[in-house]
């Protein structure tokens, strides 16, 4: 029993290094995305039974103070962290592909060819997820900038150098052609790679903004498209 604070530990730091093996085991293709969900699972367990020995240590006791609050405060930290993201794929809809524009949505043009091997084609599912998104995310509206479309480009090359996307091509509104921005997203811990295109109109008081962000893989996106696209707006607003 004195070992306990140094057990608990040592399963919430396991559960932690197997946490990062499966998610960099996804980026950098050792295994199938899919692979690393399922071994969340199991890192979940370890790291809510490691946070409920650190606690049974502190109650009783046995072993020593620090590791035992350590394996607590990580342990929890975790599993809540877990918990979450399964609460999370629970309440949104299982789509992956969002745009402020659900009856004309801007077209991907460059990184189509990029996206040529991803299991998700460029194409707008249609009205379906159209109705998905209306219910999930009735926020995503276009944007009209009081400025000049040479100015809205400016502010959305801004913006997308703030959150990180990787530019993929700017293309300048035209007479009757808008203008164009594309670029790509990659998130932290398991790489995916979600695409983003920008397009820029001239509207009445200005340049109208509508975003497009899809994903390259899976079914559902946790919601993550619709928060770029809001982190996004309020950055170019």
């Amino acid at each position: 029993m004195k070992r306990l604070s140094a057990m608990s530990l040592a399963l919430t730091l396991a559960a932690v290094a197997t946490g990062l093996l499966a998610a960099w085991g996804s980026r950098f293709g050792w295994w199938h995305f899919r692979t690393a969900f399922n071994l969340l699972g199991g890192v979940f367990v370890v790291a809510a039974v490691g946070a409920a020995l650190g606690l049974v240590s502190l109650v009783l006791r046995r072993g020593r103070r620090a590791p035992a609050i350590l394996a607590v405060a990580v342990g929890a930290g975790l599993a809540g962290y877990l918990l979450q993201l399964k609460h999370t794929a629970g309440s949104v809809p299982r789509i992956h592909d969002i745009s402020t524009d659900l009856e004309d949505p801007p077209a991907f043009v460059d990184i189509a060819a990029l996206r040529a091997s991803a299991p998700n084609p460029v194409t707008w599912a249609g009205a379906e997820v159209a109705a998905l998104q209306r219910a999930a995310y009735p926020d995503l509206r276009p944007v009209v900038l009081p400025l000049s479309p040479e100015g809205a480009m400016r502010r959305v090359r801004a913006a997308a150098a703030d959150l990180g996307w990787e530019v993929v091509s700017a293309v300048a509104a035209e007479r009757d052609a808008p203008g164009r921005f594309e670029a790509t997203d990659t998130t932290l811990f398991f790489g995916f790679r979600d695409d983003i295109v920008v397009r820029l109109q001239v509207a009445d008081g200005g340049t109208r903004i509508d975003v497009r962000s899809k994903s390259r893989v899976g079914q559902s996106d946790l919601g993550k498209n619709a928060a770029r696209i809001r982190a996004f707006l309020d950055r170019i607003r």
